[in-house]
């Protein structure tokens, strides 16, 4: 047995500002219907992790035990990979101009080079080039 595909639910207040923010990102669309209840983005180079953004309605009406609220707790923080330096301080540049507020400046961390921020709802992100990695 293995694991072929991974997708992380989240929740997003604004379906159209998330698909907005994701897209100036440059993240590739993963779904094409425009029912409203959700989108859904390619992370990576492959269609293996997929992250899709439901409305509350959608979403919490599956979840036994109600939803968290990332604006004002933590859930989860992805970590993305980034090819240098450099590639983490241009994925901070288009972050900022896409929305995105960043929490935790480009810096040095370890032998890493890494940034984190938050998408418009709140959930958690970080860039990060570690060498050999």
């Amino acid at each position: 047995m293995k694991v072929r595909l991974i997708w992380g639910n989240y929740v997003s207040a604004d379906l159209q500002r998330t698909a907005d923010f994701y897209t100036a990102l440059g993240f590739k669309r993963n779904d094409n219907r425009e029912d409203g209840e959700f989108v859904s983005f390619v992370f990576g180079e492959t269609s293996h992790f997929i992250i899709n953004f439901f409305t509350e309605a959608r979403l919490g009406d599956k979840m036994n035990g109600g939803l968290s609220v990332p604006k004002s707790s933590n859930e989860l923080i992805f970590s993305l990979s980034a090819d240098s330096v450099e590639e983490v301080d241009q994925w901070a540049e288009k972050v900022a101009q896409a929305g995105g507020e960043i929490f935790s400046k480009p810096q040095k961390f370890q032998q890493g080079y890494t940034f984190a921020f938050s998408d418009p709802d709140g959930h958690k992100f970080n860039f990060l080039y570690w060498p050999g990695m």
